[in-house]
């Protein structure tokens, strides 16, 4: 789109070896059987603890797409973004691990991060995946109300302690946290937690957001019927609205279990299903804030007209919007530049433990139709400009 072109905006941050090292790592997550080929050499060699490859990744896939190992060392990157108007969402993010002593210490984490955020405009939203602090398949139990044995029930207990506890500082110290979203067949337990703590802790404003996949069916039903309840029981809404990451594994595990497929039929339903988002966001603001995460210059460009159309500041409280670090800088900047309400997630955390988030990262990339390229091509563009 041409609002979003303006490469100068864009990278001003950015060197020319910069771009040029960025350009590489795109280039090469086009490739599907190269990107599949690498992430699984990567995976094998962190996890082996291959000290030269964790050296390597520190000076490429760390610099584009993550912002250090600790949060200390993020902060560089958070007061980067800051100074352009951009904030920054600390994303710890430790994945693939299922004992209760990671998830203990992922909660501790997500604690640590609210109060190290205290006071810090830079860092507006605090988040965390539910799987960070409880089995997926214990969600899955939960969601369908299976009769759970005596320890499922402690174990769960336990899930719901580290939600509330997290969701219970945020709302003592005023910082807002988003919860976000996962497989479908974990997701109904998700939602009920989520549900339960903005009936607590968003009696005045929202606090606790959950993340809407909309590339999902049947999502903008339960938004309705989200709200209904959110007025009956009068409490504050917030919502993080994304596409969505998980299409592939989705698919395939519909197809294997013999049940209906919950992700829309193709692209421009799922395009459908989220613009049909924005619009009740933007009709109940009254209840409902937004997140719009999103890389889609169509679909942030609808926000922006929207907004316009309905007479709202750009700057609008109840409105933000959010790209991934690394990456859509040419939405995030131009957006900040506007002063409209942005902010990037930020993930953060050992190499070791971070490289799964990144190789995941990768798949999605490549799985997306014309992201890669695009990012190519502004990158090309850019460079192609400072030459003149």
């Amino acid at each position: 789109m041409p609002i979003f072109n303006d490469t100068k905006v864009a990278f001003a941050d950015k060197t020319d070896a910069q771009l040029r090292k960025a350009y590489w790592m795109f280039k090469m997550i086009e490739q599907p059987a190269l990107t599949s080929l690498g992430t699984s050499v990567l995976n094998f060699t962190v996890h082996n603890n291959f000290p030269f490859v964790t050296g390597i990744v520190k000076k490429t896939l760390f610099e584009q797409f993550v912002g250090g190992e600790t949060r200390e060392e993020s902060m560089k990157a958070v007061k980067q973004l800051f100074k352009r108007g951009v904030g920054s969402i600390f994303d710890y993010s430790i994945e693939g691990k299922e004992d209760e002593e990671t998830f203990d210490g992922v909660c501790q984490e997500i604690k640590d991060i609210i109060k190290f955020s205290v006071g810090n405009p830079a860092i507006p939203f605090i988040v965390f995946k539910p799987t960070a602090f409880g089995r997926i398949d214990l969600y899955e139990a939960v969601g369908k109300n299976a009769e759970l044995t005596s320890s499922q029930k402690e174990e769960w207990a336990r899930v719901v302690k580290r939600f509330d506890e997290v969701c219970k500082l945020c709302h003592e110290h005023d910082k807002k946290v988003m919860i976000d979203a996962e497989e479908s067949w974990m997701q109904d337990a998700a939602d009920q937690l989520c549900e339960e703590m903005m009936e607590k802790y968003n009696q005045e404003k929202p606090i606790v957001w959950n993340t809407i996949q909309m590339y999902r069916t049947h999502r903008l039903e339960y938004m309705e019927e989200n709200l209904q309840r959110a007025r009956e029981k009068n409490y504050f809404i917030g919502y993080k609205i994304v596409r969505g990451a998980y299409m592939e594994k989705e698919r395939a595990r519909a197809a294997e279990k013999g049940y209906a497929d919950p992700i829309q039929p193709n692209k421009e339903a799922s395009d459908r299903n989220y613009n049909a988002g924005i619009d009740f966001i933007l009709n109940h603001l009254d209840k409902v804030s937004a997140f719009f995460g999103t890389h889609n210059e169509v679909s942030s460009e609808l926000v922006m007209d929207k907004m316009k159309a309905k007479g709202l500041e750009n700057d609008n409280p109840h409105i933000y919007f959010g790209q991934l670090y690394g990456m859509s800088d040419n939405i995030s900047f131009y957006l900040s530049d506007k002063g409209y309400n942005v902010a990037k997630y930020l993930p953060y955390g050992p190499v070791k433990d971070v490289v799964p988030y990144l190789t995941r990262r990768a798949r999605e990339n490549t799985s997306v139709a014309g992201q890669t390229g695009r990012e190519l091509g502004l990158i090309k563009k850019e460079l192609d400009r400072r030459r003149k």
